[in-house]
């Protein structure tokens, strides 16, 4: 999983005040080891072929070593990757035979191009010959050159947004659109927008136009664990992997991938309710939204029920798809609620 921002460009802020690195002069870099990792793995799994052989089906990563960054020199974005890869595959034959075999990738890096990919396939020691081997090589080894081709492509296209930073002075660059709804299993979204009625004013003195919106994710966890884990600067971090600040009390601070996420705990309800004042570095000064998070045992399962509100027009989407993202789905794959 990657650390906060990293698997999502707006997530993360690349432009300093104190323009340190003003028409992008410095290098700067990202590291995108972790979402690289997952991501593979996701293609990787996704790889099933067919023919009349049988069919065959990716069922495991086994080895994957490597890493990979975008770096920013003088305006021009440099891509680095590198990895090493293995994993089983489980073919059935016509006549319901079962074999089992590994497909491995030695030279996936930025040296190389797609066709270049050395791809090669066998079956394992105790696995006698069979015609499926044939189907993997010819329609597999294709299909596995596809999706790490999709892997360099989403790299390229989805993680280099916000690391060339405009020009002093100059216009900033287009933002990326962002997505309406967002994909995850479990999660339902439902939004309204209003003017806020807070009293944090824009910088022009006018209050700042906000919306709200709600959020239902589903734990395979008790709510004192659930609860623990959004309190505890251990958990923080380590569901985060980003050093954080987290006082879990009430009128307790925290802040989280160096200072992009700050806010307060307003009110904690043991095991059962989390309110927060929580904001963004990029979003106007000392504005704040509010955030409930209440926690429903259900069964061996907890039902969170979340309450934003008082969001900055135009960071609805990137406020729902970051919790969702960097909240909730790195909790479950973190510690596998």
């Amino acid at each position: 999983m990657a650390k906060w921002g990293e698997g999502d460009p707006r997530w993360i802020v690349e432009e300093r005040a104190d323009a340190t690195n003003v028409n992008n002069w410095h290098w700067t870099e990202r590291d995108v080891s972790g979402w690289s990792s997952q991501r593979l793995g996701q293609l990787l799994l996704g790889v099933k072929v067919q023919g009349s052989e049988g069919v065959c089906q990716l069922t495991s990563i086994d080895q994957l070593d490597g890493e990979a960054s975008i770096n920013n020199r003088k305006g021009k974005l440099i891509f680095f990757y590198e990895w090493q890869l293995r994993a089983s595959w489980l073919g059935t034959s016509s006549s319901g035979v079962k074999t089992r075999g590994t497909v491995s990738v030695s030279n996936l890096s930025d040296e190389n191009e797609e066709d270049d990919l050395d791809i090669s396939v066998s079956l394992c020691k105790d696995q006698p010959d069979t015609r499926l081997i044939d189907l993997m090589r010819a329609t597999g080894v294709p299909e596995v050159r596809r999706v790490l081709g999709q892997y360099v492509h989403q790299l390229k296209s989805e993680f280099s947004q916000g690391m060339i930073l405009p020009a002093a002075n100059g216009p900033r660059p287009p933002q990326p659109e962002l997505k309406n709804q967002i994909k995850t299993s479990k999660t339902q979204v439902s939004s309204t927008s209003m003017c806020s009625s807070s009293s944090a004013p824009c910088p022009t003195g006018l209050r700042i136009l906000t919306s709200n919106f709600d959020l239902n994710e589903t734990f395979q966890t008790s709510p004192d664990e659930l609860y623990r884990t959004f309190i505890n600067q251990e958990f923080v971090q380590v569901f985060t992997r980003s050093a954080a600040v987290v006082d879990g009390h009430h009128g307790g601070r925290f802040l989280l991938l160096d200072g992009s996420i700050s806010g307060e705990f307003t009110k904690l309800v043991p095991d059962q309710r989390i309110e927060m004042r929580w904001r963004f570095r990029t979003w106007p000064s000392e504005h704040y939204a509010s955030i409930r998070l209440q926690l429903d045992e259900r069964g061996d399962e907890t039902q969170l029920r979340m309450q934003c509100r008082g969001v900055p027009a135009g960071e609805e989407d990137t406020t729902k798809e970051g919790w969702a993202r960097f909240y909730f789905q790195a909790i479950k794959q973190t510690f596998g609620y």
